[in-house]
């Protein structure tokens, strides 16, 4: 119990770094779209929902596992935003192996078969990413 405060800090810290990386992450994940994230799914597009939802999924297990290993909050947040480039350099990758569709076009079609396969991939990746930097 004689730790409880600091405990509490600790959680209360940790959680404005969890929410600012994942605004951050989501408008920097928005920035690579063709196509406007947000009109996409408050329109009811489930593929650009589980889209973006994967690529923030994948932020927070990158994210997870930094702060782990973290010995303080700087680096914390400075792996992070490393792990973030990551998941968008995934993603351009993606996009120029597949030169016979563009992810943004498919998405914004609602195509939930790249939807899930970008899935898959981001959070793969995120894993791998977040292993390689604890």
């Amino acid at each position: 119990m004689q730790n409880f405060g600091l405990n509490l800090l600790n959680v209360i810290i940790g959680l404005g770094i969890i929410l600012g990386v994942l605004i951050i992450g989501y408008f920097v994940f928005s920035s690579l779209t063709r196509f406007d994230d947000r009109k996409e799914i408050t329109g009811g597009n489930t593929a650009a929902g589980l889209y973006m939802g994967s690529k923030l999924l994948g932020l927070c297990i990158i994210v997870a596992m930094v702060s782990y290993s973290s010995h303080s909050w700087l680096q914390m947040i400075i792996w992070s935003l490393i792990g973030m480039a990551i998941l968008c350099l995934v993603y351009l990758i993606f996009d120029w192996i597949t030169p016979q569709f563009k992810v943004c076009e498919e998405i914004a079609k609602g195509n939930m078969a790249v939807a899930q396969l970008l899935r898959s991939i981001i959070i793969g990746v995120s894993i791998v990413v977040g292993t390689f930097l604890m």
